[in-house]
């Protein structure tokens, strides 16, 4: 994976300080770009550009994001960290050693939740993968810098001791972005739920069944594009059958 096509982003981080010193782990691995959703104050105080030595380009570069979809939205894949045990899981290792591949000439999203609490599980689904470093049970628990600096390792690691390829990213199916899909997953939840597939109350349960769905067949710009077409005409016909039930859920 090139290193410069990955985005690494914090989601509502608690200190300052531990923000800077994931800038400065971000730097040791070459990574250099970083979003905020939910800044802490104190970015810019001398405690916390202390614990940035040497990597303060990375915190004065910080973009701040009003929400996870935005800051994840130019990404064709996204990679979301939990400490919370899950089948479907994968080690930093695994997602290093296939990031390139899947994300093919497109960018890959790093997403690290809340010291606390981690990422939601509403911020979780719209991650395509799933991403848990196995520490010891007895005390699995790594501070937020920790964490980032493990996963950077890893790709830092593929990245250098990867073979030359013998065909470019360009040559591979480009796949659609994030924002690009999630826009696509808004008119399908209109449609679903004009034809009364989805509840209007509760739509996200099984919508997050088909955002998982499409996140596993990767589909490129022109697929997505026939899914909003096929999911506007879909609205269409519901106002025409029955206009009351169309809408927003």
């Amino acid at each position: 994976m090139d290193l410069e096509r990955v985005d690494v982003v914090l989601v509502r981080p608690a200190r300052a300080a531990n923000v800077a010193a994931a800038c400065r782990a971000l730097k040791n691995m070459g990574l250099r770009s970083l979003a905020l959703v939910g800044p802490p104050d104190g970015l810019d105080q001398p405690e916390a550009r202390a614990l940035a030595y040497g990597a303060w380009d990375v915190l004065d570069a910080v973009v701040p994001r009003a929400s996870l979809r935005e800051a994840v939205a130019a990404c064709t894949v996204v990679a979301g960290t939990s400490g919370r045990a899950h089948p479907e899981a994968w080690t930093p290792r695994r997602l290093a050693g296939v990031a390139a591949d899947l994300a093919g000439p497109g960018r890959l999203a790093l997403v690290f939740g809340p010291e606390a609490s981690g990422l939601t599980d509403e911020e979780l689904a719209l991650c395509h993968i799933r991403v848990r470093i196995p520490s010891d049970p007895a005390h699995p628990s790594l501070n937020l810098a920790q964490a980032v600096l493990v996963v950077a390792y890893e790709l830092r690691l593929a990245a250098v001791g990867a073979e030359p390829a013998s065909a470019g990213p360009e040559s591979r199916a480009r796949r659609a972005t994030a924002g690009d899909v999630e826009a696509a997953l808004d008119d399908l939840r209109r449609a679903l739920v004009g034809i009364g597939y989805l509840s209007r109350d509760h739509p996200e349960p099984i919508l997050s069944e088909w955002r998982a769905l499409i996140a596993r067949a990767g589909p490129t710009p022109r697929e997505v594009s026939l899914l909003r077409g096929l999911a506007r005409q879909v609205l269409w016909a519901a106002g025409r059958i029955a206009p009351t039930s169309g809408g927003e859920p």
